[in-house]
């Protein structure tokens, strides 16, 4: 991804008038089916919403709030299979015309902040950069074993990690980062991952 092309040269997103206003899953999978044509996308984009949802219900969040988070990591990369130039800047101006929560907005808009230059700020942008990066990694990793995620464990995790040739298009200066900022160690988040993404697409 280009930097400077991506950036998206503002910090504010959504009208603050539409505070948890949110689509249904069906009307994103709608969504998500028409603009992702890409299987891998879509199934990372699952697996991250999945999470998402999962966090949030750990922390015993309503359900609606619930619903925001997952609907941040479903749509976070809708637009990268047919807009990658617009990545980012086509989601967020597809959901802001819907009227849809600033929050959510802003997550997506987060999730990549050196390329995208804005900052994680809340719990949900937080989590969201977290697991983006680390969900992709962890689903490559479960594809090149003969169990799958059965049995994974994190430090086996840990030792892809520091194998720069294994998933070489995850950044590991990203998935640290996310992890400073969420105030989460790297491998409890590896721990959460191992266990909530299988159930991602039953």
């Amino acid at each position: 991804m280009n930097q400077e092309t991506l950036n998206l040269n503002r910090s504010s997103f959504g009208n603050p008038q539409n505070e948890g206003k949110a689509i249904s899953k069906e009307e994103a999978l709608t969504l998500l089916d028409e603009w992702v044509k890409n299987e891998k996308l879509k199934v990372h984009m699952l697996q991250v919403g999945h999470l998402m949802k999962t966090y949030a219900h750990s922390k015993n969040y309503p359900d609606e709030v619930q619903h925001l988070w997952y609907l941040a990591g479903l749509l976070h990369d809708a637009d990268w299979d047919q807009w990658p130039d617009q990545h980012c800047k086509k989601i967020i101006e597809e959901l802001e015309s819907r009227n849809l929560d600033p929050g959510m907005i802003r997550a997506i808009a987060s999730h990549g902040p050196r390329y995208f230059g804005v900052e994680p700020e809340s719990e949900m942008d937080k989590m969201l950069y977290a697991f983006d990066e680390l969900s992709g990694f962890v689903h490559a990793y479960s594809l090149m074993r003969p169990t799958g995620y059965a049995g994974m464990e994190v430090k086996g995790v840990k030792k892809r990690l520091k194998d720069k040739t294994f998933a070489a298009q995850v950044s590991r200066e990203d998935i640290q980062d996310a992890s400073q900022r969420a105030g989460i160690p790297v491998e409890d988040l590896i721990q959460f991952v191992i266990t909530h993404q299988i159930t991602a697409l039953e």
